[in-house]
């Protein structure tokens, strides 16, 4: 195995996972800076929340595709000749958790970035698209029932290991299996203050997000 390899699948990763979508959209379109507002997330919901829906939903999708983009571009990098060949899926374990550091950790915003929701969506739809679209259905049931974007966040998260393993697969290997298990508990954990208000009943709701925006 070459760690040289390893070095350019995690630094290709990192650096798109890093890119803020949701600080750069809201500066481009608003002229404002995302940090500034509500919760200070550079995240979808918070940019939804900050009243523009539009980039809310651009901000998702983008998160999204740079960790799917990160995972799929693991193996695009093992196929070049220059580089030794490594385990497929370890590749792939090491992208999704680079992608995921750098998108919490970015380095152009002094490593302070969002709770990787989104950008962890599209690792799971990398790593298992059947869990993925699992762990979406439980994301919206929850955003349904009881308006709160954390808790959806938070159960989704958590139910992804349980439809990665029940779902029909491939064989994961060692790293894999720790990505699938140690992505979501990152992405909870991440959630700490939302379940500490979650806790206390003062977690913000969605539809009182929308009202406040209007």
């Amino acid at each position: 195995m070459s760690v040289a390899t390893y070095l350019v699948v995690a630094s290709i990763s990192y650096l798109l996972g890093s890119i803020p979508f949701g600080y750069v959209l809201v500066r481009l379109f608003r002229k404002e800076d995302i940090r500034s507002k509500g919760s200070g997330n550079i995240g979808a919901t918070n940019v939804v929340r900050s009243g523009a829906k539009g980039l809310g939903a651009l901000t998702f999708l983008l998160d999204a595709l740079k960790g799917y983009i990160a995972v799929i571009a693991a193996g695009w990098v093992l196929n070049l000749h220059m580089v030794e060949q490594v385990p497929l899926q370890n590749a792939m374990a090491l992208a999704a958790l680079a992608a995921i550091a750098g998108h919490m950790f970015p380095v152009w915003l002094g490593f302070k970035g969002g709770k990787g929701v989104a950008t962890a969506f599209g690792v799971f739809v990398a790593v298992a698209w059947l869990a993925a679209v699992g762990a979406l259905g439980m994301f919206i049931v929850i955003l349904v029932l009881s308006r709160y974007v954390s808790l959806a966040s938070i159960l989704a998260a958590a139910s992804f290991p349980v439809f990665a393993f029940l779902a029909p697969h491939f064989p994961y290997s060692a790293s894999m299996i720790v990505v699938i298990l140690i992505v979501p508990a990152i992405v909870i954990v991440k959630h700490h203050q939302n379940i500490d208000r979650l806790l206390h009943g003062t977690e913000y709701r969605f539809d009182k997000a929308k009202a406040k925006a209007a």
